[in-house]
C-alpha cells in the first residue's frame, strides 16, 4: 500500500457501486484498483468506463492482491459473508447501508472485523453533514439536558416503477424488508446517533399504496432506558418529501428538517422550573439559538465518509461512520418488524434467534416478482 494512498476495490458496481466507482478517483488519498460485479452487462460497461480490473466474483478480487480496502455494494443479505471473507484475507471494510439483513448476521461481521484488526466502517453519509455533525457537538454538551423525548418522521416517495427495477427489491428473500430496510438506515442511523438507541419498541409495518410484499409504511413507539419516549414513522408513500428529526431535552430541542437545523435553549430546566415557579401559567422562556456550521464543502457524504475511511487506515483518523455503530439501525429496523409481526413489544437488543426464525419464514414464503424492468442506475439525489 502506498503511505498516501489506499487501493479501494467495488464489490457491486450496479446502483449505489457505480457511484463509488466513479467518484473514488476523484478522492484524496483514494485509488479504484478494482471492480467486481456478477451480471456481464454491468461488467462490460463499468471495465470501459473505469480502466481498472473487473471480476465477476467478489472472492478473486480479494484474492488478486490490487486492493488494501473494499466498498460492499450489493443487496443486503451479501454484505456479512463478503465482509467476512474480507477480513479474514486481511482487507479493510466499508459497507454500504444496512450492515446486513438481521442482528445476527451483523453480530458476525463485527466479530470477523475484531479478530482481524482491520478497520471497518459503514457508509452513513448523513453523519458528514455539517447541520448534522453540529447537532451531536449540541447534544453531547449537554446544552439540551436530560433527553426526555425524540420523534423521526420520514415520508418519502417511490413509484411501482423503482419497485419493479429489480427482482431482488421489495422481497423478504432479496432484500429482506421495505421501506424499514432500504429507505430508513440513513434516517435510523442519524436518529439513534443523537437520540441513544432505546431498550423497547412496540411497532406496526403495513403496505399501503405499493404492489410488493414487504412494508411500504411503518411506525413505532419507543420506550429509552432512562424513561424517555420516542416515535418513529417511515414511508414512501408520501410527497412533498419529508425527513425530520426532534430531540428534546429538559433545557432545550434540536430540530433537524432536511438541511436545517433549529436550536431552542431554555432558561431554566423544566424540571426544576415547574417545582419552584409558583405562577399558574408559566412556562420556561425559550430561545432561538443560531447555530455556528462548519464551512460548506464541495465534498458531498459519500466522498467526506469514503476519504475519512481512506484516512483511518494511513493515519489511523476516527471514523465518521464505525462498522459497530452500524448496528444500532439495525436492531431498531429489526425491532420494528419483529414487533409488527408478532404484535407486541420487543426488547432492544433484539433476541437474535427469534428475529432469524422470523426472517426465514418470511423468505420461504417470498413470492417470484412477475413484472421486472432490471433498471441499475445510483439515485441521482443520494450521489
Amino acid at each position: 500500500m502506498a503511505t498516501d494512498r489506499v487501493r479501494f476495490g467495488v464489490i457491486g458496481a450496479g446502483g449505489m457501486g457505480s457511484g463509488h466507482c466513479t467518484s473514488i478517483p476523484n478522492i484524496p488519498n483514494c485509488t479504484l484498483a478494482a471492480i467486481c460485479d456478477t451480471d456481464e452487462k454491468t461488467r462490460t460497461a463499468i471495465a470501459e468506463k473505469c480502466n481498472v480490473p473487473v471480476f465477476d466474483n467478489h472472492s478473486a478480487l480479494l484474492d488478486s492482491g490490487l486492493v488494501d480496502a473494499v466498498i460492499i455494494a450489493t443487496p443486503h443479505y451479501f454484505h456479512p459473508p463478503i465482509a467476512i471473507e474480507a477480513f479474514q484475507k486481511g482487507i479493510h471494510v466499508l459497507s454500504e447501508k444496512p450492515l446486513g439483513v438481521t442482528v445476527g448476521a451483523a453480530d458476525a461481521m463485527l466479530k470477523a472485523a475484531k479478530e482481524s484488526g482491520k478497520k471497518f466502517g459503514i457508509m452513513y453519509q448523513m453523519r458528514g453533514e455539517r447541520q448534522n455533525q453540529a447537532a451531536r457537538a449540541i447534544i453531547e454538551s449537554g446544552r439540551i439536558g436530560k433527553i426526555y423525548r425524540t420523534s423521526l418522521i420520514m415520508g418519502w416517495f417511490r413509484t411501482q416503477a423503482y419497485y419493479n427495477s429489480g427482482g431482488w427489491r421489495a422481497t423478504w428473500d432479496g432484500e429482506g424488508g421495505g421501506v424499514l430496510i432500504n429507505q430508513s438506515p440513513h434516517a435510523l442511523d442519524l436518529f439513534s446517533w443523537l437520540g441513544g438507541l432505546p431498550s423497547r419498541i412496540t411497532a406496526q409495518t403495513r403496505t399501503s399504496l405499493h404492489d410488493i410484499e414487504v412494508e411500504d409504511e411503518a411506525v413505532a413507539l419507543l420506550e429509552y432506558p432512562n424513561g424517555a419516549h420516542g416515535y418513529i414513522y417511515a414511508s414512501t408513500v408520501e410527497t412533498p418529501q419529508i425527513q425530520r428529526i426532534e430531540i428534546c431535552g429538559d433545557k432545550g430541542k434540536i430540530l433537524l428538517d432536511g438541511s436545517d437545523i433549529t436550536l431552542y435553549e431554555l432558561d431554566n430546566s423544566i424540571r426544576q422550573f415547574s417545582e419552584e415557579t409558583d405562577k399558574v401559567w408559566a412556562a420556561p422562556k425559550p430561545t432561538e439559538i443560531p447555530v455556528e456550521l462548519a464551512p460548506a464543502s464541495d465534498k458531498h457524504g459519500h466522498t467526506i465518509i469514503t476519504q475519512n475511511f481512506a484516512r483511518a487506515i494511513l493515519y489511523n483518523e476516527p471514523l465518521i461512520a464505525p462498522g459497530e455503530e452500524g448496528l444500532n439501525a439495525l436492531e431498531i429496523i429489526n425491532g420494528m418488524i419483529l414487533s409488527s409481526k408478532t404484535e407486541k413489544p420487543v426488547n432492544v437488543p433484539v433476541a437474535r434467534a427469534e428475529y432469524e426464525a422470523l426472517i426465514q419464514d418470511l423468505r420461504a414464503s417470498s413470492r417470484h416478482k412477475k413484472t421486472v424492468k432490471e433498471v441499475r442506475e445510483t439515485d441521482p439525489n443520494h450521489v
